[in-house]
This record gives C-alpha cells, structure tokens and sequence, in this order.
C-alpha cells in the first residue's frame, strides 16, 4: 500500500512540473483559440495535481486499526474553543508527545476531535484555548454517517486536519490522571483561539440567559453553535442565514473604517512633523491598515469561507494599489477564488463557497459595464437617497433572481419572503447590530453590557418579525434537487433575466426557468417497491416506497438536545427528494435509537398517520394528527404491495412489566415473490413465539437482523425459519453495545446469509420489481477521503470496545 501511494505520489509531482511547460506553450501559440485551450488545460492538469498533493499530505497521518479503543496517555495544548454539549464538552487537541506508549509516537494523528463527558460523581474542569494538558484518550479513525445528501463528516475533519476522534477517560478508569501542566503555550494560534475565547466569556456574562446570546458571539467571532435549532430554522426559512455570522459586508465595512481612520492619522503625521506622507502616500499606508484589520477579524471569525473571500479580494486589490497596477473587479474576484481552492481544496465542497463567490459575480454582472442614471438634484437630502435606494433595490433583486438556480441545487428550496427579510435584516444587521456587538465585547465594563444588550434588542426584534413571516403559508417553496439540465437551463433563464436594458426579450428567461418549476419527485414505478436503510448511527431507520404511498419504519435515535436522525439524516434526504409527506410513521417501540427523530418529523412533515406500540398518552402519540396501535393482524395494501403486522399479539399490551423490546411493531412487507421483514428489536421469546403461530410463512427475502444482532435474537431456529437471501444490520460504527455480536454475525455466515451493515455500507437501498436490486451508498459514492471498510458480507467483526 504505501508503494502505491508512493508511486501515485511521484505522478502527481511530475504532472505537476509539466504544468509550467504547458503554459509556456500557450504563449507561443500563434492563435488565440489554441491558447486559450492550453491556458485552460495547463490550469485544470495543475489543479488537479495540487489537489493530489493537498489531499497525501493531509492523509499521512492515520491512526492504525488496532489502536483504535485502547487507552492512550497524551501531552498537548487545547487547540479550539471548548463548545459545551450535554453534560460535556467538545474540542480539538494538539498532541505533542504520547506518554503511555513512546514508542509508537508515529502512529497518533497530531490533531484530534475529543469530547470529555462528565460521569455521575465527577465535575468537568474548565477548558480554555493554549492550556497544555495531560489526557488518556480512546481514539477512532475518522468515520461519520453515509447518506444521499447528507453532511459528509469525514471530509470535514480531514479540511480541518483532524485524522483520529475519541474522548477523554474518567480519571477513576485510567491509571495516569487528567491534568492540566500549563496555563499557557505561547503560540499565534493558540493566542487568537485565546483571544476568541475571552471575547465569547464576555458576551454569555453580559447576556447571561438571553435567548439570542449565541447570535451575537457568531457575529462577533464566527461561533455558531450556539444558536439553538428552532432559531436556524427561522433565519434560513427567511432566507437571512448568511448574515448570521462575520460576513463580507461585515469585514468590508471594518475595514474600510480602519482604513479611513488611519488614512486621516496618517496624513496629518498623526499630529507630529514627521511628515509621514512623503514617506509613504496615505492611500497606501490606508489600504494596508485595512487589510491587517481584516485580518485580525478575519482570524477571531474563525477563518470561514466568507470572511476568507473579502480578505483575499482586500489583498489583491491592495497588493495592485502597492505595485501601482490597474486591476478590474474581475479580477480581484477570480483571485480570491485561487487563493481559496489553493489553501483549501475541499472549499468546493461546501455551499458557503459558492453562495458567496456567485453572489459577488452577480453583482459584478449586473453592474459592472452598465451606464449609470444621470445624476439626479442632489438638493435635498431626499433626492440623495433616492439613488442610493434605488441602487440597493436592485442588488437585492439581482441576488435574489441570480442565486435562485444555485439555491435550488444546493438546498432545494428557495426563501419567498427573502427579498422583504434581507431589505430589512441587511441594514439593521450591518450598520447597526454588528457595530455594537463588536464594540461591546471590547468595552470596558458597565459600557459593554449596555452595548451588547442593545445589540440583543435588535436581533430579538428582527427575530420577531422574522418569526411572522417564516410562519406564512408559502414562505419557501420546495422542489426536489434538479437534473444538471434543468440546472443549466435555469442558469441561463437568470442570465437572460439580468442582461442590460436593451438586450433583446430578456422575458424569455423565465421560459428557461419551467424545466426548474415542473421538476417532479422520483417514485418507484407501477409494480415495484423501494426500500432504503439509513445509516443513522446505532439506530433503525427505514424509508419504504410503493408508486403512491411512502411510509417510515423508525426514525432514528436523538444525538443531542436539538441534534437527532430526523433532522440531521431523514429530512435532509426527504427535502432533497421533494417529499413533504408521509402516509404512515411506524415506530416500533420507544427506545431512543428508534423513536429519537420522530418529534422532528412530526413537525416538518404532514403526517397522515403515527402507528407504536407505544401508550396514547406518549408525547409522540399526542403530537400525532392521528395515533392507532400496531397489534398483530392488521394489514393493508398500497399498490401491489400487501403489508402485515406480525406482533406484537394484543396479550402482550395485558403485561404490564414487559419491555419496550418485548412489544416491537414487526412488519412483513410482500411485493410478488419477494418479502421484507422488519422486527425491530424482538428478543429470543418473541422469535420462538413468531416461529409456532407462523412457522414456514416467515420466510423472507431481506430480513433487517432483530435488534441489531444483539446476543439475545437471532436465534437459530428462528433464522432457520426465515432463510432470508439478504440480512442488513443497522448499527454505529463501534458502538458501545458491541453490535452485532461476533457469534451472531457468524451465524448468519453459517446459515449462508449475505450480510450488510450501514457502520460499512452506509445508506443501504433495495429496489424490488422483478428482481432485487442493491446498492450500498459507500460504494457507489465512493470517495478517497472515506473509511476504507471491509466487505460488509466478509467475515465477522473483530470484538469492539465498548465506547462507555
């Protein structure tokens, strides 16, 4: 393996080296035509091997297999802001040196994402940035939930240069305790992190309790974890989620105020003879204090990809100012985005980068080159703000039309209220909220809490109005993720649109927008059956599809207070698919890891009908429109699909102190010669009791393995009884639990049942017609930056240890 890598890698620096010679070329080409297509070939061959390089160098460090879940002792500096979660904290860890295992120093990532949870009788010690600590840590490769149109977290800890994740050790579990060695390791990025953290303990006292604290820390240093779910809804239904943080506009008004302030020291030789202007011209010695400014708030803001943008477009249009070279919009432009995708190829990855660099492209376009209005009387001030209006209105308006298509392939749905929202959120935000939030959080004492809450008075009341428009019936229109050709064609629809006055029929672009407006969601055809397993963690989750009818089958566990399988895997992949409805939610039983989402569901979703085991009075019942008890022989039919509840029997409602496990809702799901069967996590007794009512018509052809292949299911005869062709464990990637059990999972080797399993496979979906279709989502989105799991079919598991 690492000849390979070594090979792949020598390929990369040769290609990379041919670059230069393919550009030399295009000068000597005699026609523009021919240079153009090497300049465009060399650009792409060099892309593509610094890409390479870019990604070898970030993914030589990997933690070894067998390392994973054993106890390390480790010596390093805090290396983020702590974010507080449930009952712990998160961070990321810079290692310095291994203590336990010296040797092996090679082999621990320098960079790590830990968590550290307090235990029943233990008070976490607080964190700060730059402290150096001593921790025994349980590590992990980089592994994140794989699903269509889910966030890929895998590639966002490699972007970050985090290889290995893990938490930290109760001090009564190892044998070398936690503690702190040093207050404070000098270092640039340990003081800004520091830096970032004073100002977020200043904010959280001055607006202890607040609801909107978390807002202004984003405006203030980038940190948005802090704003709660329900907020975010909000800001993004209204279509104002890009001015909840440090924003180009943001960084640019600083800016340019350093600038002007210095400027104005600066030609008046900050009030001494030095006669500082025959020195350097204050134009000049202006532009650099306002490219350092930004830097600074570049830094505290977290480096995210809008503040990376104006910075950059700062740097290259002071860098022209200095050389004394002429540079158009344009250009300054396309140079940010090479800076961006050079620093940091995955940018591309993430919609931020996109919204933010198109944005700007489009105000270039339906400005730059335009003939302005003749002057209008500038006598009053009305008639000199009338243009500025005016000017403002068409921006909007150009954004709003421009970003619709992008809009749309990214998220799938666009903000109708968005123009309205930002006409009011973008002044209020940018001139008046950010300044005072910004100068609270440096202000000396009672000065800071009366700024910062004033601050906070403006956010509450634009979140109030906010919340009356997002609660509007046709505030976001939703659509399923467009074909790359309706895409293309919408795109040009919008550039049609904002042409110059003059250019001809501009109305026919909205004719190019009708493939984008009558796109339609996918549905199985007349005759078949779709059935998809998410990869929801150590959790069961399972969208089933007939021609008109959808159902859920569980819906995941719940990861955090606001955090759970619905809103972070289930709805994201229902939005993208254009599905804002579901005839039926089953739940099988009220375990986390199967009811954890449905809360969130029921309230983005229409929902016809909620089927449990659970009582009427379970808030998951009360929040459904209407609740019915799954009992053993039910059934109905959608389509050609014939459905069966199998259990749990109307006795077992009578025990009283049966478990939720005993009562699972176990659904068989017939379409032709094909069967599914979904037990949820029945036990030993509730197969043997399945095995003498049924007998040989539990036969099946997929069969999702009861309780995730826990030692007390799966038992042979009941395994015997099924025979399925296909069995699919849903489980977390070492889970705590040890699922599936070694012997288990052996046993249905022996039984020659093929096996799948989402901690390897990802999103698993079966497509039913005449024959059985499988696809695993990891294989067939593959990408390099993704764990390299074994076949999930192959041989059993290594025993795991348990993640506490």
């Amino acid at each position: 393996m690492l000849q390979q890598q070594s090979a792949l890698l020598s390929w990369y620096w040769l290609l990379l080296l041919l670059a230069p010679a393919v550009g030399a070329l295009c000068c000597a080409g005699r026609w523009i035509a021919t240079r153009r297509v090497l300049l465009l070939a060399g650009g792409t061959l060099a892309g593509f091997c610094w890409a390479g390089l870019i990604a070898h160098w970030h993914l030589r460090e990997t933690l070894p297999a067998d390392w994973e879940g054993r106890d390390l002792t480790l010596i390093g500096t805090i290396a983020s802001l702590p974010q507080p979660v449930e009952r712990g904290v998160r961070f990321h860890f810079a290692v310095e040196r291994q203590v336990s295992v010296p040797e092996s120093e090679a082999a621990i990532p320098k960079r790590l994402a830990l968590s550290w949870h307090a235990g029943d009788e233990e008070e976490l010690p607080r964190l700060a940035p730059g402290e150096r600590w001593q921790l025994t840590v349980r590590l992990r490769q980089p592994h994140g939930n794989a699903n269509p149109h889910g966030f890929d977290h895998e590639v966002w800890m490699l972007e970050r240069g985090l290889r290995a994740s893990g938490y930290v050790r109760p001090d009564r579990k190892n044998a070398l305790k936690n503690s702190r060695l040093d207050d404070f390791v000098p270092g640039a990025a340990n003081l800004v992190e520091r830096s970032r953290g004073w100002l977020r303990e200043r904010i959280e006292q001055a607006l202890a309790g607040r609801p909107y604290a978390g807002v202004i820390v984003a405006l203030v240093i980038g940190e948005q974890r802090a704003i709660s779910q329900s907020d975010w809804e909000i800001f993004n239904r209204s279509g104002i989620g890009h001015l909840i943080s440090i924003s180009g506009l943001h960084i640019t008004m600083i800016a340019g105020l350093a600038a002007a302030a210095f400027g104005a020291l600066w030609r008046r030789s900050f009030f001494t003879d030095a006669q500082l202007p025959l020195r350097l011209p204050a134009q000049k010695a202006a532009a650099a204090a306002g490219l350092m400014t930004a830097l600074l708030y570049v830094l505290l803001a977290g480096f995210g990809v809008p503040a990376q943008r104006t910075l950059y477009m700062l740097a290259v249009v002071t860098a022209a100012l200095w050389l004394g070279r002429l540079t158009n919009v344009s250009a300054v432009l396309c140079g940010a985005v090479a800076i961006v995708v050079l620093l940091d190829p995955w940018a591309v990855l993430w919609p931020g980068f996109w919204l933010s660099f198109c944005a700007v492209a489009i105000i270039l376009y339906c400005t730059v080159g335009r003939v302005p209005e003749p002057p209008a009387d500038e006598s009053t001030p009305r008639a000199r703000l009338m243009p500025v209006l005016r000017a403002a209105a068409r921006t909007q308006y150009a954004i709003t039309i421009g970003l619709v298509p992008l809009t749309m392939l990214l998220f799938g749905q666009i903000s109708l209220i968005s123009p309205i929202a930002n006409a009011v959120a973008i002044p209020l935000v940018s001139l008046l909220v950010t300044p005072l939030a910004l100068a609270g959080s440096v202000a000396p004492g009672p000065l800071c809490d009366g700024l910062l809450l004033m601050a906070h008075a403006g956010i509450a009341g634009l979140a109030w109005m906010l919340g009356g428009l997002s609660a509007l019936p046709g505030a976001v229109w939703g659509m399923p993720l467009p074909s790359t050709a309706a895409f293309l064609a919408a795109l040009a629809g919008t550039l049609w649109l904002l042409a110059p006055p003059g250019w001809p029929q501009r109305w026919l672009g909205l004719v190019w927008l009708l493939p984008l407006a009558l796109t339609a969601p996918s549905r199985p055809n007349p005759g078949e059956l779709w059935v998809t397993a998410f990869d929801v963690g150590q959790g069961t989750a399972v969208l089933i599809e007939t021609h008109e009818h959808r159902m859920l089958y569980d819906t995941g566990p719940a990861y955090s207070e606001d955090g759970d399988g619905g809103n972070r895997v289930i709805l994201p992949y229902l939005k993208a698919r254009g599905i804002d409805r579901l005839d039926l939610m089953m739940v099988s039983h009220s375990d986390n890891d199967h009811a954890g989402g449905a809360l969130s569901l029921l309230k983005a979703l229409e929902v016809e009908r909620v089927s449990s085991s659970m009582p009427h009075d379970h808030e998951i019942a009360r929040r459904a429109r209407r609740h019915e008890r799954c009992e053993q022989g039910r059934s109905w039919s959608w389509d050609e699909a014939h459905f069966d509840l199998l259990y749990p029997s109307p006795e077992q409602y009578e025990r009283k102190k049966a478990k939720p496990n005993h009562r699972s809702c176990t659904l068989r799901i017939r379409l032709g010669e094909h069967v599914i069967l979904l037990p949820g996590d029945i036990e030993s007794a509730q197969e043997a009791e399945l095995v003498r009512t049924m007998g040989d018509d539990l036969r099946a052809t997929v069969l999702f393995a009861p309780h995730h292949g826990s030692g007390t299911s799966s038992t042979p005869p009941f395994l015997e009884a099924v025979r399925p062709a296909l069995a699919i464990f849903q489980i977390g990637y070492r889970n705590r639990y040890r699922h599936p059990k070694e012997e288990v999972y052996r046993r249905y080797g022996e039984f020659g049942i093929r096996r799948l399993r989402t901690d390897a496979s990802g999103a698993i979906t079966l497509r039913f017609g005449r024959e059985m279709q499988v696809a695993e989502y990891r294989a067939t989105d593959a990408r390099y930056w993704h764990k390299r799991q074994p076949r999930s079919d192959g041989a059993a598991p290594a025993v795991q240890a348990p993640a506490d």
